[in-house]
């Protein structure tokens, strides 16, 4: 079974480009041009990922992905988002609201693809390790489950933010680059703005309250995970 996709952007030329690819890589696609149109059809036959285009008519992207991620029936749903802006605060902006990666325009098809299916693969895949649940302190990450909880209150992560907590969990005591983080969570060939990564530990930081206290930041280097 293929996974479904819905496409939101308001250029036609682009839109068809996106959904030509993905048809092409066995995806089935869903398109939307504007967003009240993509949060009808996300809410309506909610897909496996949304591609979505931050200059949208009436709703902005920003806003569409604001209100996905608040919602528990579309919270969980992978988002990349799609800009023509350049600026850092605008990719900052969407990955603090939820997204989970994003794409500048003009962009590489190849490339989408490839951030396409390294989602997918967080979203369903189980991190490889020889223990299926890690207990440190107050945390329990169930992996088989992709679940965490501290003192057994559930905490709702997304799944990179999942892989992310994970990967740092499982080699605690080390230090880990954010250039390593990239390459092993987003699973990218090539450097890109390392911000993704501080971004996202923020988010799971905030999400995890006391025991954010097991995340070290060691500046100018990377993170580590510690015990205490």
């Amino acid at each position: 079974m293929s996974h479904r996709i819905l496409v939101v952007d308001d250029e036609p030329d682009v839109l068809e480009l996106i959904e030509f690819n993905l048809k092409a890589a066995g995806f089935e696609v869903a398109t939307a041009v504007d967003g009240e149109e993509a949060l009808k059809k996300a809410r309506s036959a909610p897909p496996e990922l949304i591609i979505l285009d931050i200059m949208l008519p009436e709703i902005d992207g920003m806003q569409v992905c604001k209100t996905l991620k608040r919602e528990p029936a579309t919270a969980s749903i992978p988002i990349i988002l799609l800009t023509a802006k350049a600026a850092e605060i605008d990719r900052v902006l969407g990955l603090e609201l939820g997204a989970d990666d994003y794409v500048t325009k003009p962009f590489s098809p190849r490339e989408l693809i490839l951030r396409v299916k390294g989602l997918l693969r967080r979203q369903s895949g189980v991190p490889e390790t020889k223990a299926e649940h890690l207990h440190i302190g107050e945390l329990d990450i169930d992996l088989p489950r992709h679940e965490v909880r501290i003192s057994g209150k559930r905490v709702e992560l997304t799944a990179t933010e999942f892989k992310l907590l994970t990967v740092l969990a499982q080699r605690r005591g080390r230090v880990q680059s954010r250039d390593q983080l990239l390459r092993d969570v987003w699973e990218y060939d090539s450097l890109i703005d390392t911000r993704t990564v501080d971004t996202h530990m923020r988010r799971v930081r905030k999400k995890l309250g006391k025991a954010a206290r097991h995340l070290e930041t060691l500046r100018g280097v990377g993170y580590r995970f510690r015990e205490g």
